[in-house]
């Protein structure tokens, strides 16, 4: 069984509770959890599912899966793959629905042309010799 990193996760839910000027009363209301639950969260003391995660990140306005890789449920995505998401995640002018089915469209066109949708895209013709594009059974001059 994985472990959570619930130390991290407990300060990262708090400050983004204040960024986002909520008391914890506030935050437990809109996600639907205990008070007592949250500040145990926030503290440390407990392991949120993801469907808590989910709820406390509809709350805050930020994405779910920005809740998973603090709580070490998901790892970190490639650099670029991440500052596509983030772009996406970052637009005030869409719901969490529509943010995830845009994720989920790009992450299957990479799939579809041959990148893993976390790995790093590798450039074209790279780990060719030479990185013309030629045959490489063509005999060499």
């Amino acid at each position: 069984m994985a472990s959570l990193n619930v130390g991290n996760l407990g300060g990262f839910l708090r400050e983004q509770r204040r960024n986002a000027q909520l008391s914890l009363r506030q935050l437990a209301d809109a996600a639907g959890v205990s008070n007592p639950y949250l500040s145990q969260i926030e503290r440390g003391l407990r392991k949120p599912s993801a469907d808590i995660l989910q709820q406390l990140a509809k709350a805050l306005r930020i994405s779910a899966e920005t809740l998973y890789v603090q709580a070490g449920i998901l790892d970190e995505r490639a650099p670029e793959a991440a500052g596509t998401r983030s772009v996406i995640l970052a637009d005030p002018s869409l719901d969490e629905r529509q943010k995830q089915v845009l994720i989920q469209i790009y992450e299957s066109f990479r799939k579809e042309n041959g990148l893993d949708a976390d790995a790093p895209a590798s450039a074209p013709g790279e780990g060719a010799e030479g990185g013309t594009g030629d045959d490489p059974s063509a005999p060499q001059s």
